[in-house]
């Protein structure tokens, strides 16, 4: 048996196709399943099973619309209870993929209340299991997305779950997991990029720590998790609209301005270093170099007008598709080309100053007062601050712009991103602000003290 994996590596997740050679079964898919079918079309295998660990949290399954493209039958674990056609598995089932391979359908709660993870059976045994949020690269799936009252609960599942599949395995045997690589949906982030049980058994808590304690430091560990989470449970139940990624309707300068003045999201898909450089006064910068379409989604009022701006068609494509996977469907309008193309007028053309580390040091030597800001997560801020920085997570930014101290503001991140992201936010809330694109990591050694 192969596994082949698809990468989704803007929301840290991965989906598999597993195959013989002649037919193949898909795990976890993700919405844009144009990818699934080419690899499936270069393999020249068919499609015969289509099955998810469980209803995701973080992304919009492609599993429903790729059913209905293959005609391979679509399993869901039964106690779900989907909305639409699906094969309804439970543990104890087996998918017979071909005479040379299986799939064991095993419960394994803990992320969710009704987790299943498949273990591959091929010629040579037991090969592997796809463990969707269950058992993740050195972690375990957050246990908190079902509402925090039932945190401790799925913790303890989730303990137990770990080593339920620890003890049905061999050493040897593989593990794939859908998240882990940057998805807010791992408790911690993955120590690698491929494992087995036997690698788990020494590095992963819940397989090292005694229930009470795993329980203790999952839970102790968990911080914020995107606010568009809430909605992709639904759709994923209640199953997807079929994916469309067509180019949004083009808007002109004029209409860029009056959107910018109606107050909507124009969202600039830049790096960080054109944006900081050049920007229409207004615009987000969210550039599509980094997790664009987690932090679109986390910041945005759901299902309000959203207009695209990039340096080409191809920047505007890939940003519809990145969205679409997290259910932002309808794009306004978009709009491509040099930044002084889209202004309608040359006032709109701003420019935002950048700094490193090393300049706020010799900023605080010469006893200049500004604002130093910490956009980043809390997890990040109790681990390890700057003196004398004032703390205000990014998702929180745009209701709490008015408890930042006056005067020029100097926002960091940990690498710049977020921080770019950040002063867009500020200076359309008329603060003065410099970025400081640098690595968070550099900024003991600029001589700047740490608390």
């Amino acid at each position: 048996m192969d596994v082949h994996v698809i990468e989704t590596s803007s929301l840290g997740d991965r989906s598999y196709l597993a195959t013989d050679g002649r037919v193949a079964a898909v795990v976890d898919p993700q919405r844009d399943v144009d990818r699934v079918l080419a690899l499936a079309g270069r393999l020249g295998v068919a499609i015969t099973w289509i099955v998810e660990t469980h209803l995701h949290n973080d992304y919009v399954s492609g599993g429903l619309e790729l059913s209905r493209l293959t005609g391979a039958r679509y399993g869901i674990a039964a106690a779900d209870k989907a909305t639409f056609g699906h094969q309804p598995l439970a543990e104890g089932d087996i998918l017979e993929l071909s005479p040379a391979v299986r799939l064991h359908v095993v419960a394994t709660p803990g992320h969710t209340f009704h987790h299943l993870s498949y273990v591959a059976e091929g010629t040579e045994g037991l090969e592997g299991v796809f463990t969707g949020g269950s058992l993740l690269i050195g972690t375990t799936g957050r246990t908190d997305l079902l509402g925090g009252g039932h945190a401790d609960h799925l913790a303890r599942q989730q303990h137990a779950s770990a080593r339920k599949l620890a003890g049905l395995l061999p050493d040897g045997a593989a593990i794939w997991p859908t998240h882990g690589f940057g998805s807010f949906c791992s408790a911690t982030q993955s120590s690698g990029e491929a494992s087995t049980i036997e690698r788990e058994r020494a590095i992963n808590p819940a397989l090292r720590l005694a229930e009470d304690e795993f329980v203790h430091q999952t839970l102790d560990g968990l911080d914020a998790y995107p606010a568009y989470y809430a909605h992709m449970g639904v759709l994923n139940r209640n199953g997807p609209a079929p994916v469309d990624l067509r180019p949004p309707r083009p808007a002109d300068a004029a209409e860029l301005r009056a959107r910018l003045e109606a107050g909507e999201w124009v969202v600039d898909l830049r790096n960080r270093t054109a944006y900081a450089a050049s920007h229409l006064a207004g615009t987000i910068a969210l550039g599509l170099d980094g997790s664009m379409a987690t932090w679109l989604g986390w910041l945005i009022d759901w299902g309000a007008p959203l207009t695209l701006i990039g340096e080409s068609p191809e920047q505007i494509a890939g940003a519809r598709r990145e969205l679409v996977r997290i259910g932002i469907d309808h794009v306004t309008a978009a709009a491509s080309g040099r930044t002084e193309e889209l202004a309608a007028d040359p006032a709109q053309l701003h420019s935002t100053p950048t700094a490193t580390f090393a300049d706020l040091v010799t900023l605080r030597n010469a006893e200049s007062d500004v604002v130093l800001l910490d956009v980043r997560l809390g997890n990040e801020w109790r681990d390890s601050h700057l003196e004398g920085a004032v703390h205000v997570p990014l998702p929180e930014l745009a209701t709490r712009v008015e408890e930042i101290p006056p005067g020029p503001i100097w926002v960091h991140c940990g690498t710049g991103y977020r921080a770019t992201a950040a002063a867009s936010l500020l200076s359309r809330a008329g603060r003065t602000v410099t970025i400081i694109d640098d690595l968070f990591a550099n900024a003991a050694a600029a001589g700047l003290r740490m608390t």
